[in-house]
């Protein structure tokens, strides 16, 4: 609107100098019709030159990453200690939240003693190894005397040394030794099993006992909640008593980063016909009236709500939008030391993308022109 106003008036201008001011030429219809299509025609060619080479946006918000602070906690659990002051910067690693940490603590405290239980039964089942072989060796003593035992029965009942009842009992003994062998050696195998369940040479009860005890510490460090970056907490609304746990769904504050803040600012989709990554953007934040922030083009976001189907059973409805989808351009922006740069704050962007220098001076006071205003617009005293 400023350029508009600008190039009319200097061509209203221009025209009162040559006719009325200057008189070199004698102002009648046939100049009134001329002077007006050729001040209509300018004012467009400059219009569209700025539009496309130099394209200017006023929906343009400053944008800094939020991560959602909720607590992972496997039950209830009541906030004890509210660690972080709103609106103040901390740093990463600060401690932001405190919760009650009794019932986690004790859940520490029986997962610490399954793993000595479970490292006692490890050492355990080393014993019943060789228990097992030792049982081995006396059922194969004892079979071997039950078999001795047999064959000298076997000799002595033909020549009459000895009863057939005799012979039938060891051959019993060697029937039961037998079995007895093989229960040993059942045994042992189902023993050494047990103790070559291992994994990386470690017993699967002992991995399972501490993937128990570090479930339990994780929960118990996660008592206390720590600032993932440097920024701070906008909007404090958690207060000590406050409930959380597995009945919560949602988190119980935003964590405003401070690194990378960018500029995100809308444009009609024609007006980004010449627009590229790494143009050179000048920035009017209107927290700082009368100045000028330089940055660069990071990213074009080339896609719109609009452009977006979930899918469901429904069929898709077509309606012609109030406005056409516009696009978002992602730039950064070179932050003077001291400066302020709050998300959310409103500014008005221009994007030279280096073509139609001749009219890129115009775009520049334009952008300039805005921050000025912005001393006494709005005029709200």
């Amino acid at each position: 609107m400023f350029v508009a106003l600008g190039i009319t008036l200097f061509y209203i201008i221009f025209v009162w100098f040559i006719f009325f001011k200057a008189k070199l030429l004698k102002f009648n219809i046939t100049w009134g019709v001329v002077s007006f299509w050729v001040g209509a025609h300018l004012l467009l060619i400059f219009l569209v030159a700025l539009r496309f080479f130099q394209p200017f946006s006023l929906d343009s918000h400053v944008v800094r990453s939020t991560i959602q602070i909720v607590p992972r906690l496997t039950e209830p659990t009541i906030l004890t200690e509210v660690l972080v002051e709103p609106n103040t910067e901390v740093k990463k690693g600060d401690p932001l939240y405190r919760f009650d940490d009794t019932v986690f603590a004790l859940e520490v405290e029986e997962a610490t003693a399954q793993l000595v239980a479970a490292e006692q039964n490890a050492k355990i089942l080393e014993q019943d190894v060789i228990a097992a072989s030792e049982a081995i060796e006396r059922a194969n003593a004892q079979l071997a005397y039950a078999l001795t035992q047999q064959a000298r029965y076997q000799n002595l009942v033909p020549a009459g040394g000895a009863r057939q009842d005799e012979l039938d009992r060891w051959d019993e003994q060697v029937a039961e030794d037998q079995a007895q062998v093989k229960e040993a050696e059942a045994n042992l195998e189902k023993a050494q099993l047990a103790l070559d369940s291992q994994i990386d040479g470690v017993n699967t009860g002992i991995l399972q006992a501490q993937a128990q005890l570090d479930k339990a510490q994780y929960f118990l460090d996660n008592t206390t909640i720590y600032a993932p970056e440097d920024g701070m907490i906008v909007s404090q609304q958690a207060r000590p008593g406050l409930v959380v746990g597995d009945i919560r769904l949602g988190a119980i504050a935003s964590f405003v980063t401070k690194d990378n803040p960018y500029i995100l600012a809308t444009y009609r989709q024609q007006n980004l016909k010449f627009v590229e990554v790494g143009q050179e953007v000048e920035v009017a934040l209107d927290l700082y009236p009368g100045e000028i922030l330089t940055g660069k083009v990071e990213a074009i976001w080339w896609a719109t709500r609009q452009g977006q189907y979930l899918p469901s059973g429904r069929l898709p409805g077509f309606e012609f939008p109030k406005l056409p989808g516009r696009i978002a351009v992602q730039m950064s922006v070179d932050i003077p030391d001291g400066h302020t740069f709050p998300a959310g704050g409103h500014a008005a962007v221009a994007i030279y993308t280096g073509q139609g220098k001749s009219f890129e001076f115009l775009r520049r006071i334009n952008i300039r022109l805005y921050s000025f205003a912005n001393f006494i617009r709005p005029l709200d005293i």
